[in-house]
């Protein structure tokens, strides 16, 4: 079953990019006594994550900030190597927060999970964004299939 407003977040651990390696984070770490805007990608490195998800969201950093949102992260099933990777690839410095969910452990108990073994890449995240308000979902935009529309960075700030 897919999450709902209303709903608290799953309580998983995730791995975060950090200078030294990775971090440890579980959804309460990240989300508790904060609003946040949580996005999802099917995969680092990817055409439309790469090109425009991603980067929409780092571009509009400060215009979240402005809309009282104290944290931008990005989830996708890969390593927390792979969205160390992809982050210094991408230029982000601290404007989003990477969270690898590598075995998509958040992503099924969220009931966003895409059957993507079809291309070669198994089981990954659907294209999401959420707006969450100490760890409970306030809005929740999934894209339908093939679409990048409803999860980007502008429509989300349209949506505050």
């Amino acid at each position: 079953m897919t999450i709902q407003p209303g709903d608290k977040l799953p309580e998983v651990k995730f791995s975060s990019p950090a200078e030294d390696g990775l971090k440890p984070l579980t959804t309460s770490e990240v989300f508790a006594g904060k609003r946040a805007v949580l996005f999802a990608v099917p995969g680092a490195f990817t055409p439309t994550c790469s090109a425009r998800h991603l980067p929409g969201f780092r571009d509009q950093a400060k215009a979240f900030q402005f809309k009282n949102i104290d944290v931008v992260a990005c989830t996708s099933v890969n390593d927390g190597f792979v969205m160390k990777a992809w982050a210094k690839d991408q230029g982000i410095a601290d404007e989003v927060l990477m969270l690898g969910d590598g075995n998509g452990e958040f992503a099924e108990k969220v009931g966003l999970v895409l059957d993507a073994e079809g291309f070669g890449m198994g089981k990954r995240s659907q294209r999401y964004a959420m707006i969450v308000n100490d760890g409970v979902v306030e809005k929740l935009f999934v894209e339908a299939p093939g679409e990048f529309k409803v999860s980007s960075a502008d429509y989300v700030l349209e949506q505050l």
